[in-house]
């Protein structure tokens, strides 16, 4: 089969590789219909998660046609499904309670992110080998672990493209907003206007907030965060201090919720923006914290820190004292995508919300260096790329 395969920094290739195969009874395998390229992806492209390996196949938001099941499987031959990027058993304690990216029993690789982060969440598609080393979804086929546990059959009245983002972005903008604890009336800010973003944006006013300001750079994204979700928009290079046009918004408050939907990669401006590539380059700081650090200091007292933006090892520089002396709740982390799949196939159903709209880009499987390299650099206004298999 051909699938888009890992080489090293900047490095994506199109190969010909072994088909998967069966190998538990709660197996799949899965014959990938569309697949789309994530933020998250990125920051594989870009050489910043370890224990990765030339050939591993990417790919985490995929879904497609059920070929084979194995003998412990509800799902059938021929069933059109979604897939969560997180892989969860479906029987472990977390999963249990609706934290299935926290799953016990997904990951055969734990001990290695139990060395890094204490313990290990669950095994990630086409995510680095401390993850689990699964194969990806940006692949003709691929197989689905705990397919029983995680697939979603989507009804087939709703196209691949409607349903497609239920795999991670779109439960992942919903569970930012629902970490927020949203009031009626509530003043939310979003940080990052890519597709995640957008999807906070959406869904935070779908959880009764009043107001939505959305943050980037990036002209067109501002725009269809206005157009698409109703925000008002704050271009932060034209900008001189974030923080304090973020209180003169909102009467000197602050936002009662915050979301950092950009994560380790983060467009720092000015000096601190200069400090931590400086730092990163060196090795000396993992990730980019410039929006977390305005997101904490832009909150109001009492107020709520949500982090769907992907951190993945030290920051520096970001004001604890001030989430302390505040009293700020921070919530983050990996999304329990299996949680919120069938809510969200219901709110698409009923009209709530059309996810196509962050599509900007359609692609082949074959053309995935080029997506790579457009989505990376936003050339020709790309917003989200979607690959047909």
């Amino acid at each position: 089969m051909k699938a888009v395969c890992w080489y090293g920094k900047n490095d994506v290739r199109v190969e010909t590789v072994p088909d998967p195969k069966l190998l538990r009874p709660r197996d799949a395998i899965l014959r990938v219909t569309r697949t789309a390229i994530c933020g998250s992806d990125l920051h594989l492209y870009n050489g910043y998660i370890p224990t990765m390996r030339k050939g591993d196949i990417l790919g985490h938001e995929f879904m497609g046609e059920v070929l084979e099941v194995g003998k412990e499987n509800g799902l059938r031959k021929g069933d059109r499904a979604v897939i969560p990027f997180a892989i969860g058993c479906g029987g472990c304690y977390y999963c249990r309670h609706d934290q299935w990216s926290l799953c016990d029993n997904s990951n055969p690789n734990a001990w290695m992110a139990e060395k890094i982060y204490g313990s290990s969440g669950a095994g990630l598609f086409g995510y680095s080998h401390m993850l689990g080393g699964y194969a990806g979804g940006q692949a003709q086929y691929v197989r689905v672990p705990f397919a029983d546990a995680g697939a979603l059959k989507v009804p087939e009245e709703l196209s691949d493209e409607q349903v497609l983002f239920l795999s991670d972005i779109l439960p992942t903008g919903y569970m930012a907003a629902e970490n927020c604890n949203i009031q009626p009336g509530d003043v939310v800010v979003v940080w990052g206007c890519g597709p995640v973003g957008q999807f906070a944006v959406k869904s935070a006013y779908l959880l009764g907030a009043g107001r939505v300001i959305a943050i980037d750079r990036i002209e067109e994204r501002l725009q269809m965060a206005e157009r698409h979700c109703g925000a008002e928009v704050l271009n932060f290079e034209e900008h001189e201090d974030v923080v304090e046009t973020l209180k003169e918004w909102t009467g000197g408050r602050g936002p009662d919720a915050c979301i950092d939907a950009v994560g380790m990669e983060a467009h720092g401006a000015g000096i601190e923006g200069l400090y931590d590539r400086a730092k990163q380059a060196m090795r000396l700081e993992t990730d980019r914290p410039s929006a977390l650090r305005q997101a904490i200091q832009a909150c109001r007292k009492g107020g709520t820190v949500s982090i769907p933006g992907v951190y993945g090892g030290f920051i520096d520089k970001v004001n604890f004292g001030a989430a302390f002396a505040k009293g700020l709740t921070l919530k983050m982390g990996q999304t329990h995508v299996q949680k919120y799949m069938r809510p969200l196939l219901e709110r698409i159903q009923a009209g709530d919300i059309d996810p196509t709209f962050v599509i900007t880009h359609r692609m082949r499987l074959e053309d995935a260096p080029q997506a790579y390299e457009t989505f990376r650099n936003k050339e020709e206004n790309c917003v989200k790329v979607v690959l047909e298999v």
